[in-house]
């Protein structure tokens, strides 16, 4: 089950809730459901209780409880626990997990895009002439982009070429025509957000990087942060987190290889100790989202390389040891290690960055 599947179910609670009487409120369009911060429980956790509590008029423990009686009716739970001032800590059948790998393999590298197309929104992103301004605001235009926004890239100065021979960064505009709206391949007549990318400047030329490990410096850091160039982000060791996103991506393809050798493979199922992994696979959707909405594409680094950590554990029992032979447990591990290096291929593709088979 996906964040955005488990959002629909916490609405089902609430609206039934207000059928019944039982809360005086207006049913929000979504609640957000992430992994439970500290204090909380289970799989993912919301805060819909406390959004609710000013216009309920309840405490929103209140709230909560009014809701968990509804929750623990959905066969998809096996427990929601209501923690601190009102969370509510969801806690997934094993089933849940193997319909979330699925949904991934499903969509593959497009898994946490929109599937409905042009969202309705054109966005007009403007950046200086400076080589790091114009990376992030790539980077950002590709994840506006999947979020089926409509972007427009304006420079303010002629960027060098090399920026887009090395580092790739492709400010074209891609046009379309909307119904209703006049896009050509200029762009709307007019935006609904105009977005100006100024982020610290690059303190040293990074183009000596390469163009993976150039752009991975430019935008990991948040934008109010100064990027470190060179750096360790040649250094292929743990302490370079770059790496640790490669390394983990393609361990996740060799396994699939080595498996493919002994005659199994992928089928999602449930597995066991990979609560972690799991949540930050069910959250890439909401990552993708909100850093489309917040414009920081270092929102986005920062959660792949969460994933790889996430992964790294479950790796060495993907395949069996010895005269072991393969079993739906193995089995379901390949594919939970396979839906890893989708994420992190897909997340990797949007910042501009190759996930390389072998490292």
């Amino acid at each position: 089950m996906t964040p955005v599947e488990l959002s629909r179910t916490v609405l089902h609670a609430v609206r039934r809730a207000v059928d019944d009487g039982e809360l005086s409120v207006t049913v929000p369009e979504r609640a957000v459901v992430a992994p439970p911060g500290p204090g909380g429980c289970g799989d993912y956790a919301t805060n819909i209780a406390l959004q609710l509590a000013r216009p309920a008029g309840r405490p929103p423990r209140d709230v909560a409880e009014i809701l968990r009686a509804r929750l623990l009716g959905e066969q998809r739970f096996t427990d929601v626990v209501v923690t601190g001032p009102g969370f509510l800590n969801l806690s997934l059948r094993g089933t849940a997990s193997a319909d979330l790998v699925g949904e991934i393999l499903r969509r593959g590298r497009r898994y946490g895009h929109a599937t409905t197309g042009f969202s309705g929104t054109a966005v007009r992103l403007r950046c200086p002439a400076e080589v790091r301004a114009v990376v992030v605001a790539d980077a950002l235009a590709r994840v506006l982009r999947s979020q089926g926004d409509f972007v427009r890239v304006e420079c303010e100065g002629r960027p060098a070429p090399e920026w887009e021979s090395v580092l790739g960064a492709d400010l074209a505009t891609r046009g379309l025509r909307i119904a209703d709206r006049d896009v050509t391949t200029q762009g709307p007549r007019f935006a609904d957000q105009d977005v100006t990318v100024r982020p610290v400047p690059a303190p040293a030329d990074p183009l000596p990087l390469g163009r993976d490990a150039a752009r991975w410096a430019l935008l990991h850091p948040a934008a109010h942060d100064r990027p470190r160039i060179p750096g360790d982000h040649l250094v292929q060791r743990e302490s370079n987190p770059l790496f640790r996103v490669r390394y983990a991506h393609a361990r996740t393809r060799a396994l699939l290889r080595n498996a493919a050798d002994l005659g199994f493979h992928p089928e999602p199922g449930p597995v066991s100790e990979a609560e972690a992994l799991l949540a930050v696979l069910g959250d890439h959707p909401r990552v993708l989202a909100a850093t489309a909405t917040h414009h920081t594409p270092d929102r986005l680094a920062r959660h792949l390389l969460a994933v790889a950590d996430a992964a790294m554990p479950l790796l060495p029992a993907v395949l069996p040891l010895g005269e072991e032979k393969p079993s739906a447990a193995h089995r379901a591990r390949l594919a939970l290690a396979e839906a890893a290096g989708t994420v992190l291929a897909g997340g990797l593709s949007l910042l501009g960055i190759d996930a390389p088979d072998h490292l």
